[in-house]
């Protein structure tokens, strides 16, 4: 579909809403990206539709006469470029208190919003009224998505019986005085239960919920069909089973006087129900900081994962650099990519996906490359290429950017001091600096010497054959979550200037203890490009870590490549 249509596509949509304002007695309509069960990468994306805004983090407002579409730093240009006609594109701070319009009466789902979400955004300046059908639905009938059957990984999978994380759990419970855990956010279910499903596009999630009372009790909701297999491996039995329509119902029941839920993923829709019975005494799931921490055997898969991750990235960087001759576009370069990965047969599917922007589209920090209208690739191109993968069993998530033809000076540069940023984070002491905030600051320390910066965080959580971004740990200027052993995180500093080029260089790293020092340690084996490095402006040290780094990466490597491609990657050391 060409610009023009999707365009008219859109306004139609729009005109559509606006239609039932009338209907439903309200002044305007809340549309936020997440489905009901707040997951990042849904198979249903009603933002998409109502403002074909395609980014990961969004919420738009629909009024009479005005739309508003609120999102972050990495998608000021692409928000613009695919909603700016029809929305004004406002950072997402200013949701907060939100006094762009006031005395206003917005409808929305109570399904798809948190009580902090309504309270925070719309009720200083706003009145909110919950409608019980979901009107993007009504415009739009949702398309019927086959279920799939969860499937549970063997112990020797995970390195710890589900069992084990439920007594773990419980213990949390008695401790804080607390009857009841719900489970709202379908990752920390899949990670309690050693399960996985294809709910998502680029994650195993199964999506359900999932309710641990303090006497280890344990209920899994979810559509009935998606728990056969667990009934007959006997990971739940039928009456540990409950279907969604029947949830209300089911936590009624319940004995017990409180719940702990979580802030993040429990509905307005579901907290109102417990309300009516329970007392909520915390809003803080402990599932995700248990999860957050992995064990010797789930680091072990991910250091193999990324062994064969790493061969199909530096087959790829070697092909496009010195192998193909041909004119490709970004599309072409993500498929090739992906080809590569696909030799393995412990490779299922991109952990997202592929970001890979040549030239000006490299600004654009989360751009998708479209076969219709996306760029050739040009000899002088700066061409950055974000892209993971899902592996039995293991998530990868890696960003090269790469050159084909000498650089300016100017860009070289601006590349180094990312890549100062990126060995400093690698090489923190994190006994000393043992927080987000403060490995935040090392990463942009170089590019603000030249009063350059990047309008995203520094490093993201990742799970375990799970979501390729995970909490509660991130490196960024807010978090304050201690980095603690056994966590893995990317390490992605970057700069980007707007319609010329984006840097991005993005490594996984795993947090160990060795002897009494706590240090990062890379998982990600993919020569960092070396021709766009002005070597002056490294210290000995810095010289030294990318030494050992493309040693470490030719010694795991090079087996698995080829004459040539060995030879080439020996050139990095």
């Amino acid at each position: 579909m060409d610009k023009v249509s999707k365009e008219n596509k859109m306004n139609k949509e729009i005109n559509e809403l606006r239609k039932k304002f009338k209907k439903y007695n309200i002044e305007g309509y809340v549309v936020p990206k997440n489905d009901d069960y707040f997951t990042e990468y849904s198979k249903i994306n009603r933002l998409k539709i109502i403002s074909n805004f395609s980014g990961s983090a969004g919420l738009a407002i629909i009024l009479k006469n005005k739309n508003y579409l609120f999102t972050d730093g990495r998608y000021t240009i692409q928000s613009e470029m695919e909603s700016g006609k029809y929305f004004k594109i406002v950072s997402y701070e200013k949701i907060i208190n939100c006094a762009l319009f006031k005395n206003l009466k917005l409808g929305l789902d109570p399904k798809l919003f948190t009580h902090q979400q309504i309270n925070n955004y719309f009720l200083k300046n706003n009145k909110i009224k919950f409608l019980s059908n979901n009107l993007i639905d009504e415009i739009k009938k949702k398309k019927v998505v086959k279920s799939v059957p969860f499937f549970s990984l063997k112990d020797e999978i995970v390195g710890e019986n589900s069992k084990s994380k439920i007594n773990k759990i419980v213990n949390y419970l008695k401790k804080n005085k607390a009857d009841n855990l719900f489970v709202t956010a379908p990752e920390n279910v899949a990670w309690i239960l050693n399960i996985r499903g294809s709910d998502g596009p680029n994650s195993p999630v199964p999506n359900s919920r999932l309710v641990i009372n303090k006497t280890k009790k344990i209920f899994l909701i979810t559509e009935p069909f998606k728990a056969k297999k667990l009934i007959k491996e006997k990971i739940i039995n039928k009456n540990q089973l409950v279907s969604i329509s029947d949830l209300p119902k089911k936590i009624l029941s319940l004995s017990g006087k409180n719940f702990i839920i979580d802030n993040k993923s429990c509905s307005f829709f579901y907290e109102n129900i417990i309300k009516s019975k329970f007392k909520i005494i915390k809003r803080e799931d402990p599932t995700y900081l248990l999860k957050a921490i992995k064990n010797n055997t789930e680091i072990d898969n991910m250091i193999s994962t990324h062994v064969v991750d790493g061969v199909a990235l530096t087959k790829f960087i070697y092909w496009i650099k010195k192998i193909n001759k041909k004119k490709i576009t970004e599309v072409d370069a993500q498929i090739k990519l992906e080809k590569f990965r696909k030799r393995s047969n412990k490779y299922l599917y991109p952990s997202f996906e592929t970001i890979a922007g040549a030239g000006k589209n490299g600004a654009i920090v989360h751009y998708r490359a479209k076969k219709d209208s996306c760029r050739t690739i040009r000899k002088n191109d700066i061409f950055l290429c974000d892209s993971g993968g899902q592996y039995k069993y293991g998530t990868t998530d890696v960003t090269r950017t790469i050159c084909f033809t000498k650089p300016k000076p100017s860009i070289k540069n601006i590349y180094t001091k990312v890549l100062k940023g990126h060995i400093a984070v690698t090489n923190t002491d994190l006994k000393l600096n043992n927080t987000g905030i403060k490995i935040d600051r090392r990463a942009r320390k170089y590019l603000k010497e030249s009063k350059l910066d990047y309008a995203h965080g520094t490093g993201h959580g990742v799970g375990f054959f799970l979501n390729v971004h995970e909490g509660p740990q991130s490196i960024s200027k807010l978090n304050k979550i201690k980095i603690q052993e056994g966590m893995i995180l990317s390490n992605e500093p970057g700069y980007y200037k707007k319609n010329s080029y984006g840097i991005r260089i993005e490594n996984l790293v795993f947090v160990k203890k060795i002897k009494k020092k706590i240090c990062f340690e890379n998982l990600t084996l993919v020569p960092i490009e070396k021709d766009l490095i002005n070597f002056n402006l490294l210290t000995k040290f810095e010289k030294n870590y990318l030494f050992k780094y493309h040693l470490d990466v030719y010694s795991k490597l090079s087996k698995y490549l080829s004459p040539n491609e060995r030879k080439w990657l020996a050139s990095y050391i």
